[in-house]
């Protein structure tokens, strides 16, 4: 039985880490560390659960599922919801939302400061026309993307990393204790960071991910079940471990910025104060080279995954190189909307995504106890999507809620739904839908055995 190496686990630890690790994971932690101050500690503790821990659970629970793939996977819960489930996570993590703004905060982060008074908007089209001929470059290779991200990339995006927060680290701006936090930081420091971990859309990427993390092992040599399982289950750990350190690390950067700069309107703008100060222009020439590569290696693992699921979903349909290319050039006109408008557009679909996807993670690993009971399934993803359509809608932007007067129906579901106004109105449904199962599943076997 073919076992991997050590080396061949950390590569394909790498390959993984490079393919979450791309737009948002920079400049929320950075946003994060500036706004929280003196209480980042609490806000990173929120947010290391859902944007390392999330994550890792979701590539364990697609590897100890044995499924090949998210919907093998949602579709325990029935065929319908596991082909919805699947389209509407793949095209959240894909070209509606991820992939445009991995090209818009490259843009916005580097190229735009170092060409300022031209005509922005012109020249995030070329960028973006740029940035997505390499994505679909490389991804139309996908067999050989364990060599592109985990030995080419990834590398280079650490080391240009590494010289910026190296620098900043050990010639702080400020001291951490002396910074006053601000907003909802001042008070919910730890349910702000998780909500903020959401933002980076890891955990639903993990779902994604999982699967080429399946097939890359395969292609190692690896065919039994068990034994990928388990190094999908490890790779998925270093990648987690690795992915923490430098959350954190990129929030103190942020936090200590503030002993000599105001909070960003951003994680981009704050990043910029820090290379700027410490390496001038060429600063931000290493920012822009930074993010630009960690977007990159993140939009070829995303326009992979999402090509490799809709051709499996749809056998009769386009070839994976068709849909690679559709993808890429629906990417390319989403991304020319620019970073606010795709950010404000993507919070509302994350909270609806979001509890659904926690509540099958958590299903998925502790189904062995239930015997992965349909009814206890249903009923718990059933009543967690009701909330979470509520969720949808209070995330709304405040001309959208007002355009579909949807205040009283948020004002209800605040005060039906505990924690509803903190984001976890999702919670107590899930829960009593989880109730509802084992009842229902406790009676019916009882009436069996009588």
């Amino acid at each position: 039985m073919k076992k991997l190496s050590f080396k061949e686990i950390i590569t394909v630890a790498s390959m993984l880490f490079g393919m979450f690790f791309g737009a948002g994971n920079l400049i929320f932690p950075a946003y994060m560390g500036q706004m929280a101050g003196r209480n980042m500690w609490q806000a990173s503790a929120g947010f290391l659960i859902t944007g390392v821990g999330l994550p890792l659970l979701g590539v364990a629970a697609l590897g100890i599922s044995q499924e090949n793939g998210l919907l093998g996977l949602s579709s325990r819960v029935g065929k319908r919801f596991g082909l919805f489930f699947t389209c509407a996570l793949y095209l959240t993590i894909g070209p509606f939302f991820a992939i445009p703004r991995c090209a818009t905060v490259s843009y916005t982060v580097g190229i735009e400061r170092m060409l300022p008074g031209t005509d922005q908007r012109l020249v995030l089209a070329v960028f973006s026309l740029l940035f997505f001929g390499a994505v679909l470059f490389f991804s139309l290779r996908p067999g050989e993307i364990l060599t592109w991200i985990g030995k080419v990339l990834n590398p280079l995006f650490l080391v240009f990393l590494g010289i910026l927060i190296i620098r900043a680290l050990a010639s702080p701006l400020g001291t951490i204790s002396e910074i006053s936090p601000s907003g909802a930081y001042l008070s919910g420091a730890f349910s702000t960071g998780l909500l903020e971990g959401y933002n980076t859309m890891d955990a639903l990427a993990g779902l994604a991910f999982g699967i080429i993390v399946v097939e890359t092992i395969r292609r190692l040599g690896v065919r039994e079940p068990g034994e990928i399982a388990k190094n999908t289950v490890l790779a998925g750990i270093f990648s987690s471990i690795l992915m923490g350190l430098i959350y954190i690390l990129v929030t103190m950067a942020g936090a200590q910025s503030r002993g000599m700069f105001e909070a960003g309107s951003n994680g981009g703008e704050a990043l910029a104060q820090i290379a700027m100060h410490y390496f001038g222009n060429a600063g931000l020439i290493i920012l822009a080279v930074t993010v630009t590569v960690a977007c990159l290696k993140t939009a070829v693992g995303l326009i992979t995954s999402c090509g490799e699921t809709f051709t499996k979903m749809f056998p009769g349909g386009p070839s994976y190189r068709v849909w690679a290319v559709i993808f890429c050039v629906l990417s390319f006109l989403i991304a020319n909307f620019g970073l606010n408008t795709i950010i404000a557009y993507s919070q509302p679909v994350l909270m609806f995504l979001y509890p659904i996807a926690i509540v099958l993670i958590l299903l998925t690993l502790f189904g062995s106890f239930f015997q992965n009971d349909l009814t206890m399934l249903r009923w718990t993803i059933g009543l967690t999507s009701v909330s979470a359509v509520c969720d949808f809608l209070r995330a709304l932007p405040e001309q959208a809620q007002s355009v579909l007067h949807l205040e009283s129906i948020i004002e209800l579901t605040s005060d039906l739904f505990p924690f509803a106004d903190r984001g976890f109105g999702w919670i107590t449904p899930a829960l009593a839908g989880l109730v509802i199962g084992l009842l229902i599943r406790y009676f019916r076997r009882s009436a069996k055995n009588n």
